[in-house]
């Protein structure tokens, strides 16, 4: 079985995996591997030997069972074109294709929710949505202590006169939510945004809305600028093997910045990109009992060329996180939407403007020449409507209480990793030799992949049999 799986491509059909067991009899442990080392299955792999997937940067005319390519659609993003003409209102045009994506994505939808970060996506999209939707409602998800975008995503959806609401992370019912939605997820990552997604697209429903639109697609063709912090911690990812458990040391399991560091030194360059903290090499071994890591490690071999060939450490960084995008970021949603029976609406990846902006739209309207500020068009649309923001350049996101997840669900999760014993018999004496570090967010991080991982294994494990013994 071969799914496209992709916003850019159109809306994915899972509707095969329901009807197809036959291709859903084996789960394949490698990319378990995959999950537990970098939060999700390295594409065209999915979490079935016998399902293969579509993702961007793969064509979906070429057998991914046998033959995979991965071509990276947007070379040079934020470089080119060289000559765009000056006379023309590029906020203007922006504004119109944006709202026509935005109609174009929410066909079908009878009450629209914006996933409404305060952050500079989401704020444009809000300015769209005023506009050609109206009807939408921007909710925004308070989930940790880092930061609070509530203020600032309620006075822009105030001001345009969208109706605005908000829900507060309580990761154990974030959790529960998880848990009751699992039998019916059409196949699994584990995107540390994963379980704020799955509570926010359950609270919609439950309040009459029928569909998510969120804000990610822009930052493959627009480009990302690599910053000092990201070509710091490049220069950290040193591909070393440490002793196993180094990071359980007295001291040091107490320190987030040092335990977050080692996990870099036992990282390549690309996996370092992937988003969180997740286990090393030698820990996921031990969780299996056995090698298996190398074999997920060599998943990233099928990118290595495509990854190389490229012209500048923004290029290259782009392309290691569209890999990463395809299978987590955006995954999270689909699966989310398709287990829920939402709908899910992604305005930036409509193709009229993706290749508008990619192939028209000139440099310095992406990327600032001498600031290296990104994404310049969408900060001079939300400037026609707003003064400057606090999360216009300051990242906004779905954040999740990690912590706060161990400490509610310890036992529930360990629950799950006894019945998947015989998968992972490390994972009871990994949770029963940290439980006193859960407090910790990189300790916590790993945490919250067996959290994913266990239940799903153990939901799935007593289906397969129930199936044997029915045939």
């Amino acid at each position: 079985m071969q799914i496209t799986m992709s916003p850019y491509f159109g809306k994915p059909d899972f509707s095969a995996l329901a009807e197809g067991h036959a291709q859903r009899d084996r789960i394949d442990l490698v990319s378990v591997a995959d999950i537990l080392r970098n939060a999700f299955v390295y594409p065209p792999h999915s979490i079935f030997e016998g399902v293969k997937l579509v993702t961007f940067g793969f064509c979906p005319q070429h057998d991914m069972h046998v033959a995979p390519k991965f071509h990276f659609r947007f070379r040079n993003a934020g470089e080119i074109p060289v000559d765009a003409s000056a006379d023309q209102d590029w906020v203007a045009a922006y504004h119109r294709l944006l709202c026509d994506a935005v109609l174009r994505s929410c066909e079908g939808m009878r009450a629209p929710w914006l996933l409404q970060s305060g952050g500079k996506d989401s704020t444009t999209l809000s300015i769209a949505c005023a506009d050609a939707r109206p009807d939408t409602t921007c909710i925004t998800y308070l989930g940790g202590r880092e930061e609070n975008e509530v203020e600032s995503a309620a006075h822009v959806a105030r001001t345009l006169g969208l109706r605005h609401e908000t829900l507060v992370c309580d990761p154990g019912r974030a959790y529960d939510r998880y848990l009751a939605a699992v039998p019916r997820l059409p196949l699994l990552t584990a995107d540390f945004a994963l379980l704020s997604y799955m509570d926010l697209a359950t609270e919609i429903g439950e309040r009459g809305g029928d569909g998510v639109i969120d804000g990610l697609g822009a930052d493959s063709y627009f480009g990302t600028p690599v910053d000092r912090r990201q070509r710091i911690l490049a220069g950290f990812a040193r591909d070393l093997r440490l002793p196993s458990g180094i990071a359980e040391l007295p001291l040091v399991d107490r320190s987030f910045q040092l335990c977050f560091m080692l996990g870099t030194l036992q990282m390549n360059a690309i996996e370092r990109v992937f988003p969180g903290s997740r286990f090393s090499d030698d820990e996921v071994d031990g969780l299996f009992g056995r090698p298996i890591a190398r074999e997920s490690r060599a998943r990233l071999t099928l990118f290595n060329d495509e990854i190389a060939s490229a012209t500048s450490p923004w290029e290259k960084r782009d392309m290691s996180m569209s890999i990463a995008g395809s299978a987590g970021a955006f995954a999270k949603g689909l699966y989310t939407a398709s287990a829920l029976s939402v709908h899910a609406a992604y305005p930036f990846c409509d193709r009229t403007l993706r290749e508008w902006i990619y192939h028209e739209v000139p440099r310095d309207q992406k990327v600032d020449p001498v600031t290296h500020l990104n994404k310049m068009l969408i900060r001079r649309h939300i400037a026609s409507r707003f003064d400057e923001l606090p999360y216009v350049r300051k990242k906004g996101s779905f954040r999740f209480d990690l912590c706060g997840l161990a400490a509610q669900r310890f036992e529930s999760v360990r629950d799950y990793a006894q019945q998947a014993h015989d998968l992972l018999p490390g994972a009871v004496p990994w949770l029963d030799r940290n439980r006193q570090r859960l407090d910790n967010k990189y300790h916590a991080s790993k945490f919250y992949l067996l959290a994913i991982v266990l239940p799903w294994l153990a939901h799935h494990r007593r289906d397969l049999q129930s199936q044997a013994l029915a045939a």
